[in-house]
């Protein structure tokens, strides 16, 4: 691997279950490997031998590292004989903490395929904050928002609605509240009680790259004052204040992906019900 073009590895995921847990390690992995580029081959819901042989001959053919989850104990065995054979190096990603769980609590796990897919309470609850968030985007139904969990407000472009969405895939129900200039905000916002609001703000660089790029891509490409510099400086300012006044926390996503975003919040929501409880 000499060459930048030749800069690549095969990865395998094999799961019996949807795969998500392996993609979401394989991601954060391979992220720390900027100058390789890992190409993927995703195997899901591997439950007979049948499927596993038509892997293992793909294996064979593109030789990677094998990330896996597997509760059959005959299809674990012959993967790791099978890779072993071929040089191939496995890693079943989920053992070193179920051995760490088994250890601390003194018990043996009872293994369960996709068990963190159960359609349990905790399933419904994340489909009813979903079916609220949607329903509540972009100042929609401000009627009733003191029922929601979480309320972000902020200007234009400030990834209110992505990051309300994750949030409500976390369980989360969220309502967010655009502050636009020269239109009043819902009477209700200053007024509510039960649910934590927090303002989202970027620099104005970020928020003129942002809205440029929106306008492009609706062709209405022109100077206007949703650009204008100081008009953008007015609106931050203007979000500012108002959290101030209210003490909303602000959180600033300039440097933030959507996932970040979302960890600060839970991490502020968390720390409010703590001290609610207390």
């Amino acid at each position: 691997m000499n060459k930048d073009t030749d800069r690549y590895f095969h990865l395998h995921l094999v799961s019996d279950a949807t795969g998500e847990t392996l993609n979401a390690v394989a991601k954060a992995a391979t992220v720390q490997y900027a100058s390789f580029r890992s190409i993927e081959h995703v195997h899901a819901l591997v439950r007979s031998e049948k499927q596993l042989n038509r892997i293992l001959t793909e294996i064979e053919n593109a030789p990677g590292i094998v990330f896996f989850t597997l509760v059959n104990q005959d299809l674990r065995k012959k993967l790791e004989t099978r890779c072993e054979a071929l040089g191939v190096p496995t890693i079943a990603i989920l053992d070193p903490v179920i051995e760490v769980l088994s250890a601390y609590l003194n018990t043996e796990s009872i293994p369960q395929i996709g068990g963190q897919h159960v359609l349990n309470a905790e399933y419904f609850r994340r489909i009813d904050a979903l079916n609220f968030t949607m329903a509540h985007d972009d100042g929609q139904m401000t009627e009733d928002i003191d029922t929601a969990d979480l309320v972000l407000i902020g200007i234009s472009r400030t990834s209110k609605t992505p990051t309300s969405i994750y949030l409500a895939n976390k369980g989360v129900k969220t309502a967010n509240i655009p502050l636009v200039p020269n239109i009043p905000l819902p009477p209700q916002l200053e007024k509510i009680t039960k649910p934590l609001v927090v303002c989202l703000i970027a620099s104005t660089e970020r928020i003129i790259q942002i809205r440029r790029n929106r306008l492009l891509s609706l062709n209405q490409m022109q100077e206007t004052e949703y650009i204008d510099r100081g008009k953008i400086a007015e609106e931050l300012k203007y979000a500012r204040t108002l959290s101030a006044r209210n003490n909303w926390p602000i959180v600033d996503v300039t440097r933030r992906s959507i996932e970040e975003t979302a960890a600060g919040i839970l991490n502020l929501l968390s720390k409010r019900n703590q001290a609610e409880s207390l």
